[in-house]
């Protein structure tokens, strides 16, 4: 078993300042634990693989790999907001087998049909689909619905009060098909929206369709994605079906941005201009605006050099030793910049795929920016596999050491 040291062994076991462990901790590359008496505890073990990848001893594309699943299960599925297929490949590989999937986006579903010519793929309104015929047929929906605020006023706050949100729709696909596992993911951010609100009464929805309920943010990074990408899944198992709620277990290693992108993939991408491309060659691997000039800094930054906030996003170029910041729809917006770790530009369509763990040959359709925009709104393959066989898992009543159980939420009353 690991040993767990206090920030200072752990400093002196490895060799490194304390300093060190906290900015690693703080980027989000390690994790802590709290013990009973309010000290951080480190996994030493956890720490070292930090440091071997940091000191260039952690072997090379060693970790990188699109998970897949010896052979598909007899489980069917359907998949609502399928965007560029990230959530629906990883589900794919994890072995499910698709009967219905939707995506509203013409682009997105461009990419989904010349990707996978044999799925079913509708493009209309979701609220448009009758999903009784999929009644006692299909055993997991899965859905990443965008996040809405919901009217508080009157009634009863359950499914009636969902209408007119993309949530509603799901929840209805569910009601009508009765899937044995609904799964529905979302941004980190739902924990908190209109002060949680939102995520108890989505809670309290599936509970009145008759299912158990739990959820639990998923640390991309601990699950073969290179990419520090956090996404709220929430877990519903059909009341009838006695088995755990069994979430995916974190792996106690991270992919390096090295491991997925360190042979250059090329392809097409965004380019900087001749005046930002001088700035961004002053800023080393993994640093940011604060790398740079006084002087510069305030002329690139303009007003944003005066505001509050860490804008640790500006100015930023990505570190080959540690997995990519979360991407986002733009490699080249001025506020969360993703810069290549080693030439001066924007990580182009490829690598953006590599870091959502999309497989090379996974064509986007559509202009440079809308493949950017698909891929970043994508849920990372690899995630996606993950939880598909932790649905697997769940229908099968066969619990294992890569997954957690969680115990259902009780019944929430608003």
């Amino acid at each position: 078993m690991s040993s767990l040291l206090v920030i200072s062994e752990a400093a002196e076991e490895l060799g490194v300042s304390s300093d060190t462990i906290r900015r690693w901790e703080k980027k989000g590359l390690i994790k802590s634990l709290r013990s009973n008496n309010n000290y951080r505890l480190f996994n030493i073990d956890e720490i070292r693989r930090i440091h071997n990848k940091v000191q260039g001893n952690g072997g090379s594309h060693n970790n990188y790999k699109i998970l897949k699943a010896a052979k598909p299960s007899p489980y069917t599925s359907i998949d609502l907001f399928a965007g560029a297929g990230g959530t629906a490949l990883g589900l794919e590989n994890a072995g499910l087998i698709h009967v219905l999937l939707n995506e509203y986006d013409k682009n997105a579903a461009a990419t989904l049909r010349k990707n996978r010519p044999g799925w079913n793929i509708d493009e209309s309104d979701v609220a448009k689909i009758d999903f009784t015929p999929y009644r006692g047929k299909v055993d997991v929906i899965e859905g990443g619905f965008p996040c809405q605020a919901f009217s508080y006023a009157g009634k009863k706050l359950g499914f009636d009060d969902t209408r007119g949100t993309l949530f509603h729709e799901f929840a209805r696909a569910v009601k009508e098909a009765q899937p044995k596992i609904a799964i529905g993911e979302n941004v980190k951010g739902l924990f908190t929206h209109d002060d949680g609100k939102t995520l108890q009464i989505m809670v309290m929805t599936l509970q009145q369709l008759g299912y158990r309920v739990a959820y639990k943010v998923m640390r991309s990074q601990y699950l073969d994605v290179p990419q520090k990408r956090e996404r709220l899944l929430i877990l519903a198992i059909r009341n009838d079906i006695k088995t755990p709620i069994l979430f995916p277990k974190e792996k106690d290693y991270t992919v390096s941005l090295k491991e997925a992108i360190g042979d250059k993939p090329k392809s097409e991408g965004q380019e900087y201009s001749e005046k930002k491309k001088r700035v961004m060659s002053l800023v080393p691997p993994g640093g940011y605006w604060r790398s740079l000039p006084e002087d510069i800094q305030k002329e690139y930054m303009m007003t944003s050099y005066y505001m509050g906030g860490g804008k640790t996003g500006m100015a930023r170029r990505l570190a080959w030793d540690e997995p990519s910041l979360t991407l986002t729809c733009n490699p080249a917006q001025k506020q969360t910049e993703r810069c290549h770790p080693e030439e001066t530009r924007p990580l182009n369509v490829r690598e953006y795929a590599r870091i959502q763990t999309f497989p090379d040959d996974w064509v986007f359709e559509g202009s440079v920016s809308s493949a950017y925009k698909q891929i970043g709104n994508a849920v990372p393959v690899n995630l996606g596999y993950h939880i598909g066989m932790a649905a697997i898992a769940m229908i099968e009543g066969r619990p294992s050491d890569d997954f957690e159980e969680v115990e259902s939420l009780s019944p929430v009353q608003l």
